[in-house]
C-alpha cells in the first residue's frame, strides 16, 4: 500500500472521535455527525455520509476497440452526464458479480474476460463510499434491462474518443474520469492485454 510506503497507517490517525450521533438513514445511505478533536487539537463536528453499497464501474471494450458510455440526467447535480456503465452492489457481494450484473442491466452486454482495473474513493472528505472498476472484454450483445429510475442513452464509440472526452471536460463523473485515464495510461504502459 502507498500509505505504508510513506510511513502512515490506520494507527497513525490524528483525529479523535469523542462521540457519534445518527442524523438520517434510508436504504442506500446513512448520515452521522461525530464530535471530534481535529489534528490541530481543536474540538468540532464532522459529518459523514456512509454508503450501504459499493460503487461499481465497467469499461467494456469490443474487438474493434470500441467502448460504451451511458448518458443520463443526474438528479443530485441537476445535469446530464456521460459515464461508463456503473451502479451499486451490496457491501457483502463480490464486486465482480455486481459488475457483471450492472453491465448486463445497463447495456445488455455480457463479457467473457474481466480484469480489476482499480479501487476508488469517490469523495473521501465527506463519505466512506468506495468503488471498484473493471475492464470487460470478449463481449456479446443482449437486451438491456435498466432500473425504473434510469432513463439511459447508450452510446458505442471508439475507445480513443472516450479518452478524449475524459481529457476535454465532456465527462465530469469522477469514477468515469479516473477509470478512463487509468486505462489509457495502462495501455500506454503496456500493462493490459485487452484480450479483444
Amino acid at each position: 500500500m502507498l500509505s505504508a510506503a510513506f510511513g502512515m497507517s490506520k494507527q497513525d490517525n490524528p483525529w479523535r472521535t469523542l462521540g457519534t450521533s445518527p442524523v438520517y438513514d434510508n436504504p442506500w445511505i446513512s448520515v452521522r455527525e461525530d464530535d471530534v478533536i481535529n489534528p490541530g487539537g481543536g474540538r468540532g463536528i464532522y459529518g459523514v455520509v456512509e454508503f450501504k453499497g459499493l460503487a461499481i464501474g465497467i469499461i467494456p471494450v469490443d474487438s474493434q476497440r470500441y467502448t460504451w458510455l451511458v448518458g443520463q440526467y443526474r438528479y443530485a447535480i441537476d445535469e446530464y452526464s456521460w459515464e461508463i456503465p456503473m451502479g451499486g452492489s451490496p457491501l457483502d457481494d463480490d464486486p465482480l458479480d455486481g459488475a457483471k450484473r450492472e453491465l448486463r442491466e445497463e447495456t445488455g452486454l455480457v463479457a467473457r474476460h474481466w480484469q480489476h482495473l482499480m479501487k476508488v474513493h469517490t469523495s473521501n472528505s465527506v463519505t466512506n463510499e468506495s468503488g471498484h472498476v473493471f475492464l470487460a472484454t470478449g463481449l456479446s450483445a443482449g437486451k438491456a434491462t435498466p432500473d425504473e429510475t434510469e432513463d439511459l442513452a447508450i452510446r458505442r464509440l471508439p475507445l480513443d474518443e472516450a479518452f478524449e472526452m475524459a481529457a476535454d471536460g465532456s465527462v465530469t463523473d469522477c469514477i468515469t474520469l479516473a477509470a478512463l485515464l487509468r486505462l489509457q495510461n495502462d495501455i500506454l504502459m503496456n500493462r493490459y492485454d485487452l484480450q479483444l
